[in-house]
C-alpha cells in the first residue's frame, strides 16, 4: 500500500501540477509540497525499499554534497547575523536595508536576504523539488514504471494542447478554472503565460519521440521478410508508437499557436538535436538504423509543414512587428545585471528578486510590477550570487552530464532510446530558460526535476 501511495502519487502530481494555472498560486504550491512529504513519508515507512540500480548509488552520494551546500546556503541567507558582519560580507544587502528598511537604525542582526521569509518559502519549495528528485531516483527502478510515467506526461501534454486549441474556438476562454485574461489568441492551455505552455510541453515532445523509437527499435527487431513486416506493423505495438507520434505532432501544433517565439526556435531546435543523436546514437545497429532514420525524419518533416501552413506565420510576424532591439528583455537583463553587481557573492535572497528590482528600474510607468527577469540564469544569479548558483546549477549539470556520459556508453537500444528524449528534453528547456522563467513556474519545475531525474535512471536502466 505505501509503495502504491509513492508511484501513483507521483502520476497524479504530475496530472495535477499544471492545472491550477500551472500552480502559480501559493494554495496549489502548497498542495505540491504536502503531496511530496506524503509520498516521502511513505517511502520511508516501506518495509522493503525498491533495490536500486548499481550505477546510481556513486552518483547521489557525489550530489549529497551540491544538496546539502545549496540548503546550507540558503539557511544562511535567512539566519540573522550581526550588522556589522552583513555589512562586511555583504554591503548590498546593508546598504539596501540602510536605504529602505524603516527601522534600520534599531537593527543589531539582519539577514543576508533582504526578504527572509520569502527565501524560506522559496527553499522549502525547493526542498519539496528535491525530496520528489530522490523519490524518482529510489522507487523508479523498473522499465514499467519509466514508461508508464511518459504515458502519463504524454496524456497531460495532449490535454494542454487539445484544451487550449478548444478555447481558442470560444468567446469568452478560460483557463479551466479561472477566466483567461491575457493572450486570447494563443493557445495556453491551463496556463497563464504562452511561453511557459510552450516550455512545458517542449519537455515532454522528446520524451514521447524517445519513447516511440526506443518502442520502434524493440519492435522491428528481427522483421525481415514482407509478410512478417506486415504483421508487426498491424500489431498493437506498432498502433500505439502511431498513435504517441500522433501525440507528438498534436503537442507541437499546441506549441506553434502558442504563438511563442522561443517556443517556435526551441521546437525546430529539439528535432535538429533529435536528428544529429539519433545518428550518433543508432550509428552501430545495422539496418534498424534506417527505420530510426526516417522515423525521425518523417515526423520532423510533419511537424515542419504543420508549422508553417498553420501557425508559424502568426510567430514570424512577431519576431518583426516587435522590434527585437527595442522590446523590455534587454532592460530587463542589464537592470538585472546591476543588481548582482551589487550582491555578487550571496544575493539579494532566494525568491527576493520581485523586491530588490523596484530598486534598480530605470524606467517608470511599466504597466505591470516585474516579478521575474525572464532569463532563469541570470535571476538566480541575482538571488543566491555566485556561490549560491555554483551549487544550484552545479549539481543540476552534474545530473545531466551523468545522464549523458552513461547513455553515450550504452548498448541497450531501449534505454539508449528512452534516455535520447530524456537528454534532448532537458537541451530543449535549457535553452528556452535564457530567454524566459520556466523554472520559476512550479509545473514546470515539477517537470523539469522529474525529468532531470528521470534521464539518469533511463540511462541507467538495467532489465532485472
Amino acid at each position: 500500500m505505501k509503495k502504491k501511495i509513492v508511484e501513483y502519487g507521483l502520476l497524479a502530481l504530475l496530472l495535477w501540477s499544471p492545472l491550477p494555472a500551472a500552480s502559480v498560486g501559493e494554495w496549489s504550491v502548497f498542495v505540491i509540497e504536502l503531496a511530496v512529504a506524503a509520498m516521502a513519508a511513505a517511502y520511508i515507512f516501506l518495509d522493503e525499499k525498491p533495490v536500486l540500480n548499481r550505477h546510481l548509488p556513486p552518483v547521489l552520494r557525489r550530489l549529497r554534497f551540491f544538496a546539502a551546500g545549496f540548503f546550507g546556503f540558503v539557511a544562511f541567507q535567512i539566519l540573522p547575523l550581526p550588522a556589522a558582519l552583513v555589512r562586511f560580507v555583504s554591503p548590498g544587502s546593508y546598504e539596501f536595508r540602510r536605504l529602505y528598511s524603516p527601522g534600520f537604525v534599531r537593527m543589531k542582526f539582519m539577514s543576508l536576504s533582504i526578504v527572509p521569509s520569502a527565501t524560506l518559502q522559496e527553499g522549502l519549495f525547493l526542498a519539496a523539488c528535491f525530496l520528489l528528485g530522490f523519490l524518482v531516483f529510489k522507487t523508479v527502478t523498473r522499465g514499467r514504471q519509466i514508461r508508464t510515467i511518459i504515458f502519463v506526461l504524454i496524456g497531460s501534454g495532449l490535454f494542454q494542447a487539445l484544451y487550449g486549441l478548444f478555447e481558442l474556438t470560444r468567446a469568452n476562454p478560460r483557463l479551466l478554472f479561472y477566466k483567461k485574461m491575457f493572450s486570447p489568441d494563443s493557445v495556453t492551455g491551463t496556463f497563464v503565460n504562452r511561453s511557459h505552455m510552450s516550455g512545458y510541453l517542449e519537455m515532454i515532445v522528446p520524451l514521447a519521440v524517445g519513447l516511440a523509437i526506443a518502442r520502434m527499435n524493440l519492435l522491428t527487431f528481427g522483421a525481415k521478410g514482407f509478410r512478417e513486416k506486415i504483421m508487426l506493423w498491424t500489431s498493437k505495438g506498432v498502433l500505439e508508437n502511431v498513435l504517441i507520434m500522433a501525440g507528438v505532432v498534436v503537442m507541437s501544433l499546441g506549441i506553434v499557436l502558442s504563438n511563442s517565439r522561443s517556443g517556435l526556435v526551441v521546437l525546430v531546435f529539439t528535432f535538429f538535436l533529435f536528428l544529429g543523436f539519433s545518428v550518433l546514437t543508432f550509428s552501430r545497429t545495422g539496418y534498424r538504423q534506417v527505420w530510426v532514420r526516417k522515423f525521425i525524419r518523417t515526423t520532423f518533416l510533419i511537424v515542419t509543414i504543420l508549422a508553417v501552413y498553420i501557425g508559424v506565420g502568426s510567430t514570424i510576424k512577431r519576431f518583426a512587428l516587435d522590434d527585437l532591439l527595442h522590446e523590455d528583455r534587454p532592460l530587463y537583463w542589464a537592470n538585472t545585471a546591476d543588481i548582482v553587481g551589487d550582491f555578487p557573492l550571496f544575493g539579494t535572497g532566494l525568491g527576493t528578486f520581485a523586491s530588490a528590482y523596484n530598486a534598480y528600474e530605470k524606467r517608470g510607468g511599466s504597466e505591470m510590477r516585474l516579478v521575474h527577469a525572464h532569463n532563469d540564469y541570470l535571476e538566480y544569479v541575482a538571488e543566491v550570487g555566485v556561490l549560491g548558483v555554483l551549487l544550484l546549477l552545479g549539481g543540476i549539470l552534474y545530473l545531466a552530464v551523468q545522464a549523458f556520459l552513461a547513455w553515450r556508453n550504452r548498448r541497450s537500444t531501449e534505454a539508449r532510446g528512452l534516455a535520447l528524449g530524456g537528454i534532448v528534453s532537458l537541451a530543449g528547456i535549457g535553452v528556452h530558460t535564457f530567454t524566459d522563467f520556466n523554472l520559476h513556474i512550479p509545473a514546470n519545475m515539477v517537470l523539469f526535476t522529474v525529468v532531470l531525474c528521470l534521464t539518469l535512471v533511463m540511462a541507467t536502466y538495467r532489465k532485472s
